[in-house]
């Protein structure tokens, strides 16, 4: 049994980075994203005997996280207000024209992804920024992989639209093959 718990230790500590990345995404907050990796690891680490080898160890974790979340949203519905780090004007930037274009262009795509749906913005962090596949994020959801793919394909569409970016040039009037 200690290699099995060693395994989930090392897999625990080298995943951090991208549990801490999925939950910043979810919150949107750093101080409480650490709070939630830090449980959602000492939740794995209890319940490590249940982690079964030869699975994916991120499509657990983000399971554990998400679960997390989702009990912490509940909470806070019944807690009341809480302070966002979109209201902190405090935070210092870096100066300088393209670094200014930049961080807008960011507000910009971190705000229409704030904007998504949940469901849609879950399938999109899970799909495009942890690179799970369809059927890994289905698990991790507990929706099927076409609803997955639906999901991704709105919020895909609907992130375009928000950010500027035009679609691809619509397609001539004039049939391939047609007489002229």
């Amino acid at each position: 049994m200690p290699e099995k718990a060693d395994r989930v230790q090392d897999q625990l500590v080298a995943f951090l980075p991208n549990l801490r990345r999925f939950a910043i995404a979810l919150c949107r907050s750093r101080d409480i994203a650490d709070d939630l990796v830090q449980r959602a690891c000492e939740r794995a680490l209890a319940n490590e005997q249940r982690f079964e080898p030869g699975t994916r160890f991120d499509a657990w974790m983000f399971t554990i996280l998400r679960n997390l979340w989702i009990d912490d949203i509940r909470k806070r519905k019944v807690a009341g207000p809480q302070d966002d780090i979109d209201g902190r004007h405090d935070i210092a930037g870096v100066s300088g024209e393209r670094e200014m274009e930049a961080r807008l262009a960011l507000n910009s795509v971190a705000q229409a992804i704030g904007d998504l749906a949940a469901d849609q913005r879950d399938v999109l962090l899970l799909v495009c920024v942890e690179e799970l596949s369809y059927k890994e994020a289905a698990e991790v959801l507990a929706v099927p992989i076409g609803t997955v793919m639906s999901r991704l394909a709105r919020a895909r569409r609907n992130l375009a639209e928000a950010t500027g970016i035009t679609s691809a040039p619509t397609r001539s009037p004039v049939t391939k093959g047609a007489a002229k």
